[in-house]
């Protein structure tokens, strides 16, 4: 049995829009970024006001990589405008790190976006629900140092899988709160992966994602899992990770991932947030979204999305010209279907239409 975003996806006649944006909607509701990071209502609020507003059929929890790096006791950053991020180090050696406790789902401000994600399902009891949680290994270089961690992989490997196997254990318990809050799914954040050679990949993050798919991922809950920095390279190590469904950024080569890997999984990206979505002229959106669902088109297991988490600031025009280039997309293909399923057929001189009831929907 499928899960229902990938049949979704799989079995709508054409694209379904799925930009990652939750800071864009405070433009709607006046909230600001500090508030959605540390009170769900502001953010159940803001999320489906952007749901009313651009009629999306999936709602996320906000993206917030500094969450989780707190429950463990990171020092965290607040700027009211800025989304949170971690101020230093919290662990430093391997003694530091083997002392590291494991702290429970709902601690500190993880309650927030599970609290916002019952929310959500309260309040658009139809769309479907992901919660965001940050992976195993980008997790481990929050509390360690990202250029720090990098470097453990060559100097001292066993202090970094020690780190993760309890990063890994902190979000597959974090995913299953996801599950209990409501969530349909979790999309995963692994930034950091993209930094490392694919071997490297494969050994500290899809193998510690693979056990977060083992331990949740069923027809009820799906894991989604996304990097912004992967590259073509990574595609055949970030596969073993085993999810049914990858989220790429802006430097994956999205027809090559499509024409690898369309048949095993479902893919979804990744016009660039900040150039495209951020930047840009809600025209030049509206181009850019075209020429994405032109190379993906021969692909059914496919969603247009941003390559990441839109920032505060994106300009509401621009997600309407995104949400409206993939729904007129979907309009000219059902105009070419019925075209096609229109034609004449000629029995004894007369013609016969077929009509929409003969269309695919």
């Amino acid at each position: 049995m499928d899960h229902p975003l990938l049949s979704l996806i799989r079995t709508s006649p054409s694209p379904v829009p799925m930009a990652l944006a939750v800071y864009p909607g405070i433009a709607l509701t006046g909230a600001r970024v500090a508030d959605i990071v540390t009170n769900p209502g502001a953010q159940a609020e803001t999320q489906l006001a952007l749901h009313e507003r651009l009629r999306t059929p999936v709602l996320i929890s906000a993206m917030d990589l500094s969450a989780e790096a707190e429950a463990f006791g990171s020092p965290v950053r607040f700027v009211e405008d800025e989304v949170p991020t971690v101020e230093e180090r919290l662990v430093d050696s391997r003694q530091t790190v083997a002392a590291l406790e494991v702290p429970s789902p709902g601690e500190k401000r993880t309650r927030v976006h599970l609290e916002a994600v019952s929310m959500m399902r309260r309040g658009a009891p139809g769309a479907i629900v992901l919660g965001n949680l940050t992976g195993p290994l980008t997790l481990a270089g929050r509390l360690f140092g990202v250029s720090e961690a990098l470097e453990l992989t060559v100097t001292d490997a066993g202090t970094l899988h020690l780190l993760i196997e309890k990063t890994s254990a902190f979000v597959v318990q974090y995913a299953r709160a996801f599950r209990a809050a409501g969530a349909h799914g979790a999309i995963v954040a692994e930034p950091l992966a993209g930094l490392l050679s694919p071997a490297d990949l494969a050994r500290f993050s899809s193998a510690y994602v693979r056990r977060l798919v083992d331990a949740v991922d069923d027809p009820g809950f799906l894991v989604v899992l996304h990097s912004c920095s992967l590259r073509a390279i990574h595609l055949a190590r970030i596969l073993e990770a085993g999810a049914r469904m990858y989220h790429f950024g802006s430097p994956m080569d999205m027809p090559a991932a499509l024409a690898s890997a369309a048949d095993r999984v479902v893919l979804a990206g990744n016009l660039d947030p900040t150039a495209v979505f951020f930047q840009s002229t809600s025209e030049e959106v509206a181009r850019r979204t075209g020429e994405l669902l032109d190379a993906a088109a021969a692909y059914r297991g496919f969603a247009p999305s941003s390559g990441c988490d839109l920032p505060p600031g994106t300009p509401l025009a621009n997600l309407e010209a995104f949400c409206t280039t993939v729904r007129r997309r979907n309009a000219d293909e059902s105009c070419r279907r019925a075209d096609g399923a229109s034609g004449t057929s000629r029995a004894g001189g007369a013609s016969r239409t077929i009509g929409p009831s003969g269309q695919e929907h």
